[in-house]
């Protein structure tokens, strides 16, 4: 797999560096849409970036400099200033990465690694309450024996084959009078643009200048952190000689919740009473994501409507950083009837002596046809929409005879 040297440009399109092609038209163009400048006529310099961005990335041979190197691959494999430089010049009036402010070099000039990203799970009990735990992770670091050169003092000399470049330029003639160039990754040094003999090579990392490393982090998730929240460790990503390490990148990702959902700071929930209840009032307890036991009273006489919803103020999510200030809870109510026949006809009578009149009964003519109500089974549909379907049907292999078109005309 490709060494990525510089995320920047799949950054600005909201993609991971391994991400498909497929995927990567999917960010273009939801972006695209988004900045396009006859829809957001401010955001012209932010269309240029993320144009630029997918015109090198879908390149599948830019796209592999760019892994590889960075920036810097990019200008060198454009042939210098007089190649790539010129075209991004035109575009955007600044050179290669100009609009960038050439972020992906640090503020000692030297060229910055890869972010390594990570997911993390965390529960909703965790984003509540705060959680530190130790996460364990593999990087590269450099190799101690050689000090990151790969072998002993001289050893390390450059690539005859590329002179150093890491990239070899071929030329093939199409016909009398047109070539084409083409570059590619120079197969005697890798890439590298460095060789090393056999017999020099550090014994330790055998001439790669780096070796694996497990680092264990300590990570803290505070308090009222969210879905897609980022916890940045600065400088603890891959090592490598003349690279400043980029950063590890934690990226929360929520598990779902049996009992609550999350909307930013509030939390929705949803509770099941009968209809006793929803008339007479009830009284229900429920565990929060502190585990604190909640009991929830509602007065006689205040009726709960089937699908109403009623809020607890200030028993949501914390708020980040302001974990003292907390959003609200909102519960719905799902009101369970009782099934048919559950009481006497004598019974039944006495209760609707109790509940309100009905509205009065209004006149029948003598003429009027009684009809019978059904059960009705919502997933099967009703049998008039099944003829329907089966007169379509019928329809549909008449007009094969009389060809498609035909229809009757009006006289």
């Amino acid at each position: 797999m490709a060494n990525v040297a510089d995320t920047k440009l799949y950054d600005i399109l909201g993609v991971p560096p391994g991400v498909s092609d497929n995927e990567l038209k999917k960010a273009y163009r939801k972006l695209a849409k988004e900045y396009h400048p006859d829809k957001n006529p401010n955001a012209g310099d932010k269309f240029k970036e993320i144009s630029f961005a997918y015109e090198v990335l879908s390149n599948p041979e830019k796209r592999e400099l760019y892994d590889r190197y960075g920036e810097q691959g990019l200008r060198e494999g454009s042939g210098g200033s007089g190649g790539m430089d010129d075209i991004f010049s035109h575009i955007f009036g600044g050179g290669l990465f100009g609009f960038m402010g050439n972020q992906s070099r640090s503020r000692n000039g030297r060229r910055r690694g890869e972010d390594m990203m990570h997911p993390l799970k965390v529960s909703l009990e965790d984003l509540y309450n705060g959680k530190t735990t130790k996460l364990q992770l593999s990087k590269n670091v450099l190799c101690s024996s050689c000090n990151g050169q790969g072998g002993k003092s001289g050893a390390v000399q450059k690539c005859a084959a590329c002179r150093g470049r890491g990239m070899r330029i071929m030329i093939r003639q199409l016909a009398p009078g047109m070539v084409q160039q083409m570059q590619s990754v120079c197969s005697d040094c890798n890439g590298e643009g460095e060789v090393i003999n056999e017999k020099d090579r550090c014994k330790k990392c055998e001439g790669k200048k780096v070796i694996k490393e497990v680092k264990i982090l300590e990570v803290h998730v505070d308090k009222g952190m969210k879905h897609g929240q980022r916890i940045t460790f600065t400088g603890e990503a891959d090592q490598a000689p003349g690279v400043e390490p980029g950063d590890i990148v934690l990226l929360l990702q929520e598990k779902e919740h049996e009992m609550f959902q999350r909307d930013g700071n509030d939390l929705h929930m949803t509770h099941k009473i009968g209809l006793v209840e929803a008339l007479c009032g009830f009284q229900f307890t429920f565990k929060h994501l502190d585990a604190r036991q909640i009991v929830v009273k509602y007065p006689p006489g205040k009726v709960i409507e089937p699908g109403s919803v009623r809020v607890v103020r200030g028993e949501g999510m914390p708020q980040y950083r302001n974990p003292f200030e907390k959003g609200d809870l909102y519960i719905k109510f799902d009101v369970q009837f009782p099934e048919n026949n559950w009481i006497s006809p004598e019974k039944l009578t006495e209760l609707e002596d109790l509940l309100p009149s009905r509205p009065e009964v209004p006149n029948i003519i003598s003429e009027a046809e009684e009809v019978d109500l059904q059960e009705f089974d919502t997933t099967r549909g009703s049998s008039g929409g099944q003829r329907r379907e089966a007169y379509n049907d019928s329809s549909d292999e008449e007009s094969g005879h009389h060809g498609p078109g035909v229809q009757c005309a009006h006289q």
